[in-house]
């Protein structure tokens, strides 16, 4: 049996290295690029997998003051399409490091 120091040792070792990938992930989700779009295609809006908005973009059609409303509208709902697309793909980055550790069932790491 190992003795109590030589496991909370292994612990420490396994804690750092999962605090490394987390880090790794973090990076690699801030690369991975999303777009969400309304309007049938008439505003667009991407994002990284992190969440932080990149670029927006207005089809010139959209642009009449009588229809701002409407503008607004369909920037929240490309902003959320975006968002929703930036979850999926954060979870699915998320769940191929967690897949080979040994967690208990229905842990979930913070992200």
């Amino acid at each position: 049996m190992k003795s109590m120091e030589e496991m909370l040792k292994a612990a420490q070792d396994a804690a750092q290295t999962i605090q490394k990938q987390m880090e790794e992930a973090q990076v690699t989700l801030d690369k991975i690029k999303v777009e969400g779009v309304s309007g049938g295609g008439l505003v667009k809006v991407r994002a990284s997998a992190k969440g932080r908005i990149l670029s927006l973009a207005i089809d010139d059609s959209l642009i009449v003051p009588s229809d701002k409303q409407m503008l607004e509208d369909l920037i929240v709902a490309a902003f959320n399409d975006a968002r929703e697309k930036a979850d999926t793909a954060s979870n699915a980055e998320m769940g191929k490091m967690t897949s080979g550790l040994p967690l208990p069932g229905g842990f979930k790491l913070p992200f």
